[in-house]
């Protein structure tokens, strides 16, 4: 386990080093490692451990019954997952994780947190008080995406979702974590619809790309 980059991690914000090799000991820190494709964890199933996306990346998607998809959020390098199923165990999961590309995830088992521990490690409130702050992120972020996916059209979803994008690098410039199969999943629009909608706006000279690169076009 690298050490170094989980202390760096929102998850373990403000441990030290013996607290971080604590923590993982009590909370039974497992790794694995996934090829791109993977389901890592399944709808459906219920889980005990929440993960840390330790290299590599995720996407979490939903699938009805249908076979319709709809990507709730891509999970990068140092990002959490599941934690919310974790402290509710008995909860179904209703998303699939899935590889993105080969990756490795650290798995916590967070059923210690919900009840004494018999250890009285000291550390818990602060792995708390973390996870609080990590949930309100969350929320944030699918606040975000529901205005992303508010637009009547293509296009304004597409200029809502690439507005936010380009503010939170503070650049014009910005590379997205999307394919544009994800990107109109994540939107929930047709991709070729969409992709006719960027081409359309890369004539008229709003935006341009290459690949997942994009430049939003500032007139002067």
């Amino acid at each position: 386990m690298n050490f170094t980059f989980l202390l760096q991690t929102s998850l373990f914000k403000g441990c030290t080093l013996s607290d971080l090799q604590a923590m993982l000991a009590c909370l039974s820190a497992t790794e694995k490692t996934y090829i791109k494709g993977e389901t890592i964890l399944k709808s459906g199933y219920s889980t005990e451990v929440m993960g840390i996306m330790e290299d590599g990346s995720a996407i979490l998607e939903t699938i009805d019954f249908w076979g319709h998809k709809n990507i709730l959020n891509s999970i990068e390098s140092g990002m959490v997952f599941a934690e919310t199923y974790a402290c509710l165990a008995e909860e179904k999961l209703m998303v699939n994780v899935i590889a993105n590309s080969n990756c490795t995830v650290l798995f916590l088992n967070l059923s210690k947190l919900s009840r004494l521990c018999s250890n009285n490690c000291s550390f818990h409130n602060r792995l708390i008080s973390n996870l609080l702050e990590i949930t309100a992120r969350k929320n944030l972020y699918l606040t975000r995406k529901i205005f992303h996916t508010n637009g009547k059209t293509i296009r304004e979803k597409l200029l809502s979702y690439f507005s936010f994008q380009a503010q939170k690098e503070g650049c014009v410039k910005f590379e997205i974590p999307f394919d544009r199969q994800q990107l109109a999943d994540y939107l929930g629009v047709d991709r070729s619809a969409m992709s006719a909608q960027l081409s359309l706006m890369q004539k008229e000279g709003l935006i341009s790309f290459k690949k997942n690169q994009f430049i939003i076009l500032v007139k002067e």
